[in-house]
């Protein structure tokens, strides 16, 4: 080798054109996992809840899914169908007029952050749903192209789920105070019999 700093200089040179060949087929080419998990958790929202193709669910969620959400359904595996019955009773009730905040992705796992608008139709819709915007976090573990696990975060606090879980507190509370009342009623007619 007759100069080796030659030598050193092509090599480095090759690296740097093959690392900048990589970059571009990866920025050019195929879509990352990320980018490719993020398409189908948008095209989840825009079937299902941005527009009312509730038919389409199949194509985003897994036979089955784990839900982690509010009340019951923590930790529960769900079929499929769960996901087009939740968005046709929300469209059956209301007009749906959401809004894409914005999307975060870390391998199979894509968050993202959406205001629910809504415009009820029925009674039921004006009572249990209402007619504030309800800002939600979505993360969504997705596998084989499918969402196969969701964690719901909504900020219930500003909607009427206020109201129905003040309702059932407040239900609860009467019942409880109803027994000692009802005791103390009881025990005062045996006062008065025995007097």
């Amino acid at each position: 080798m007759k100069n080796p700093h030659m030598f050193l200089v092509t090599l480095s040179m090759f690296a740097v054109n093959l690392s900048h060949a990589q970059l571009d087929s990866t920025s050019m080419g195929e879509p990352t996992v990320e980018e490719t998990n993020k398409q189908i958790a948008w095209k989840f929202y825009d079937d299902l809840w941005f527009n009312q193709r509730t038919e389409n669910y199949a194509k985003y969620v897994a036979d089955t899914y784990i839900v982690h959400d509010i009340e019951d359904r923590k930790n529960v595996t769900e079929p499929a169908i769960e996901q087009k019955e939740i968005a046709d009773f929300f469209w059956e009730n209301g007009e749906l007029t959401c809004e894409l905040d914005y999307q975060i992705a870390e391998g199979d796992m894509v968050a993202t952050r959406w205001t629910a608008g809504y415009k009820p139709k029925t009674l039921l819709g004006k009572v249990i749903l209402g007619d504030r915007p309800i800002p939600i976090i979505n993360v969504f573990r997705i596998q084989d192209g499918k969402i196969v696990e969701i964690w719901n975060h909504r900020h219930d606090i500003d909607t009427n789920q206020t109201i129905r879980f003040t309702m059932k507190g407040f239900l609860l509370g009467l019942l409880l105070a109803l027994i000692p009342t009802v005791w103390a009623f009881r025990l005062r007619r045996k006062l008065k019999q025995v007097s």
